[in-house]
């Protein structure tokens, strides 16, 4: 009886082994590694944007070396770089097509970026991005002297941005700035730092926003009522 009190306070200890003996039950160890881990193989799915070709146009002059491309169009010319998880090739009939070289889950990932990339690259040098913004508020204007943009936008004096090399702006209106190149992230990178100097306030929508953008407005505070 003393063996079978100690086997009852102890169930999961297997050293005392007294009811597994008498029950004929012999108790399965599993390594401490193992217990609760189970391997499961990840499947990659193809990505709808890295598997579209990419057209080039007959303006456009392409080098390809391994891992690097470089495009040389009308406007410019840029290249690009590519990680070890995807490829570039060029297909008989005169496109690209990007391609993983291993299934991984980062490589699913670059698949599709940089199809996008090298089709960015393509699109630039041969007709150009442009992003255009708005200026809303009294008294807000914008003009381009010589290399440099100069907006009013409420300060005690006038803001003054050096145009990158490889862009243009244009104002039409005193109000609308078009920012036009070859090279769609200077582009992007440049429009933002425009619009970071007065970004569109959320109650009378003043500031300096993308002619495409949304400002969500809010309704200012209320009178006190009667």
């Amino acid at each position: 009886m003393a063996s079978l009190s100690l086997s009852l306070h102890h169930p999961c200890n297997s050293r005392t082994g007294f009811l597994g003996k008498a029950q004929n039950i012999r108790p399965r160890v599993f390594p401490a590694g193992t217990v609760g881990f189970v391997r499961k193989t990840i499947e990659c799915k193809e990505s709808r944007i890295g598997k579209k070709p990419i057209e080039v146009p007959s303006n456009v002059t392409l080098t390809l070396e391994e891992q690097f491309i470089k495009a040389k169009g009308p406007l410019g010319e840029l290249s690009l770089n590519y990680p070890g998880e995807v490829k570039v090739v060029k297909e008989e009939s005169g496109k690209l097509r990007v391609s993983k070289t291993v299934e991984t889950k980062r490589a699913n990932q670059m698949h599709g970026l940089f199809r996008t990339l090298t089709d960015n690259i393509i699109v630039g040098v041969s007709k150009g991005f442009d992003k255009k913004l708005q200026l809303v508020g009294v008294g807000y204007r914008a003009a381009v002297e010589g290399k440099d943009l100069v907006m009013s936008l409420g300060f005690s004096h006038p803001v003054r941005m050096a145009v990158p090399e490889g862009l243009k702006v244009k104002v039409e209106e005193n109000t609308r700035i078009i920012v036009s190149g070859y090279d769609k992230s200077e582009i992007g990178q440049f429009a933002a730092s425009i619009k970071k100097w007065r970004p569109p306030e959320p109650y009378k929508g003043k500031g300096i926003r993308y002619a495409d953008e949304v400002v969500r407005r809010k309704e200012g505070k209320a009178g006190k009522k009667k």
